[in-house]
């Protein structure tokens, strides 16, 4: 558990036991039945999940972020769609508590603490992903408002959410690019349409949808931080809080795994004895956990430099990229040891691997990580 308070460890223990004795009797279903999970969000909202990224005077339970991390760990043991319904929730309260001006923090913190308010980040566009600086997205100022014409897609909680942290450019011609990026808090109304959720190959449960901005208005004061051009910069530092939570994520989606797969590796019998017994089904097992345990060191250290305040872009990729990849083996050899049953839509290792790869894709592709990573490396030792 690293070094969490009493406090914070019995969240922990609150959220697993949610996890143990509601979400995973449900969550095979729900997911098959593309069930948005009203039920289970709702009992997230009286946990106080939604509160934990939010600081005092907002919030009442704000968390170390490594308690967040553990956090969130568990809920994507039990259903990893049940982690992203929160976490651009967690990612715009970030950068609303580090970024917002005190009216903005009052206007939309408390709400947000409560789950009364979800929130998501709109970052991807349509043609390109991972260059964000080349966005098209565009909020032009007139008068008292800005007018924001542009698309948006793979927003994940769009329809469901009630504020988008939305990253477009104040000043297309700016020299270097990112110096005319900005941060609006848009809040639904005309002008913004959230089309046709995005059909994928795991993740279900959870909306991705597709963002139209066409004229749409926001009030001078929807701008974050309330000064025009740090927008990418502001993202940036979300982003750190964000590639953690999909670190953790992966955790949980490779747990699952890796915890159903010794279940059935000491039920399950071939040639006289537990299969566990075979060296290759045995060498599985410890590859498993052995990645497992590095993953979440990774991320648990990247957590603790953030709450340190210490710059920890490196630490946060490393902790993505490794977790997100390590998921991936971890799930692919639980459909090994399984057998024909890991294929079967009758036990849940097949949706562990549909659900596995959005963590390499997603919060900046793992090709992304690298270059992160090798950037800082190279910052840090100059010679």
């Amino acid at each position: 558990m690293f070094t969490l308070s009493d406090e914070e460890r019995a969240i922990v223990e609150v959220v697993a036991d949610f996890v143990d004795r509601e979400v995973r009797p449900v969550a095979r279903d729900l997911e098959h039945a593309g069930a948005y999970p009203e039920r289970l969000i709702d009992r997230m909202k009286e946990l106080g999940v939604y509160g934990l990224a939010v600081p005092a005077p907002y919030g009442d339970v704000a968390v170390s972020k490594a308690c967040y991390a553990l956090v969130t760990e568990e809920l994507a043991r039990g259903w990893m769609t049940l982690a992203g319904a929160f976490g651009g929730h967690t990612v715009v309260s970030h950068l609303l508590a580090v970024f917002g001006t005190e009216e903005q923090k009052a206007r939309y913190l408390p709400r947000m603490a409560t789950g009364e308010l979800r929130a998501t980040m709109a970052l991807t566009e349509p043609s390109g992903g991972s260059d964000l600086q080349a966005m098209t997205t565009t909020a032009r100022r007139d008068g008292d408002r800005y007018v924001v014409d542009g698309a948006k897609m793979w927003i994940t909680n769009a329809r469901m959410s009630g504020l988008i942290a939305l990253l477009c450019k104040t000043d297309p011609g700016a020299t270097p690019r990112h110096r005319g990026i900005s941060i609006l808090l848009v809040e639904k109304g005309p002008g913004l349409t959230v089309s046709r959720d995005l059909p994928k190959l795991g993740y279900k449960g959870v909306e991705s949808c597709e963002l139209s901005f066409d004229g749409y208005e926001a009030p001078l004061d929807a701008l974050l931080g309330g000064e025009e051009g740090c927008g990418f910069a502001q993202m940036m530092r979300g982003l750190e809080v964000g590639r953690i939570q999909v670190a953790a994520r992966a955790l949980g989606v490779g747990r699952a795994a890796l915890e159903d797969s010794i279940r059935y590796a000491q039920e399950r019998e071939a040639f006289g004895k537990p299969i566990w017994q075979h060296q290759s089904i045995g060498n599985y097992l410890a590859d498993m956990a052995t990645q497992l345990r590095a993953a979440r060191l990774l991320t648990l250290d990247a957590a603790r430099r953030l709450d340190a305040g210490e710059r920890c872009d490196m630490e946060a990729g490393m902790a993505k990229l490794y977790a997100s990849e390590a998921a991936m083996r971890i799930a692919l050899d639980a459909v090994r040891i399984h057998g024909a049953a890991g294929y079967s839509t009758e036990f849940d290792v097949e949706r562990y691997f549909r659900d596995a790869p959005l963590m390499i894709v997603g919060e900046g592709t793992n090709e992304i990580q690298r270059n992160v990573i090798v950037k800082q490396l190279i910052e840090r030792n100059r010679i």
